[in-house]
């Protein structure tokens, strides 16, 4: 069963500058909520309050009923899902290795067993890539694995941080397929931070629009499209437009 994410009244701050500002956020249960908004912004800071990569000073974070602080970090961390910018993959580690340490950890029976379901459920053949180091990938296939470890453990919970900005459109276009196929088949609630407005679109069911630790506005792609809550908002979305027409209007 999917779980609800939510953060309320979240302040943290680095040598003295703030990154989060009195944030709070609701993630409704096996929907995708997108962060977008300037460098900065406090995007990646509040994603990562979810497996407490980052420790806020102040403000509750939960996961379902519990707050994070409730089991210690490594713990929660096997949890959740969890795709870094550049994949995170271990790279002296097969891709069999890398996508079976989760379920491995969390003391499942057949972890290798796990992984490669997780990786024919991302569209990669484990007979053919499970044998192979991540220098012997595409960057869309290296983030497909990087998909598949996010959930061989079938977490409830993917947090992801801007994992398909590095790539090419054909190979983007490949692995919002995977992301979708997983989504569908495992229903979990992901988080996800990108610079895309086009990816959001495509997508999430929420935006949240954060600025200087702060959310803007937040809600459907269209209604912040149709009704931005502040100049800022609007002056994203008129800045996109450009470059995402096609795909924002037909939203």
């Amino acid at each position: 069963m999917a779980l609800e994410l939510k953060a309320v009244d979240v302040y943290h701050s680095y040598h003295g500058q703030p990154a989060l500002d009195g944030v709070s956020l609701v993630v409704p249960a096996g929907t995708v909520t997108v962060l977008v908004g300037e460098s900065g912004s406090g995007k990646t800071t509040l994603l990562r309050s979810f497996n407490r990569l980052v420790d806020p000073d102040r403000g509750t974070v939960t996961v379902g009923e519990s707050s994070v602080r409730a089991e210690k970090p490594e713990v929660l961390r096997r949890r959740l899902g969890y795709v870094p910018q550049h994949g995170g993959l271990l790279p002296h580690w097969t891709v069999r290795g890398n996508v079976s340490l989760v379920p491995r950890l969390a003391g499942m029976s057949s972890p290798d067993g796990a992984a490669e379901e997780a990786l024919r459920r991302v569209g990669l053949d484990p007979v053919k890539f499970g044998g192979r180091l991540p220098a012997e990938l595409s960057g869309g296939q290296r983030q497909r694995v990087a998909l598949a470890r996010a959930f061989a453990a079938r977490q409830q919970v993917v947090l992801l941080d801007e994992p398909f900005g590095a790539l090419d459109s054909i190979s983007r276009a490949e692995v919002h397929e995977a992301f979708d196929h997983a989504r569908e088949e495992l229903g979990f609630t992901a988080l996800l931070v990108t610079h895309d407005l086009a990816e959001s679109a495509r997508l999430a069911d929420q935006v949240v629009v954060m600025r200087r630790g702060r959310v803007e506005q937040s809600g459907t792609i269209v209604e912040l499209q149709r009704s931005p809550a502040t100049l800022y908002v609007q002056t994203l979305f008129q800045r996109a437009k450009a470059a995402y027409a096609p795909l924002l209007d037909a939203q």
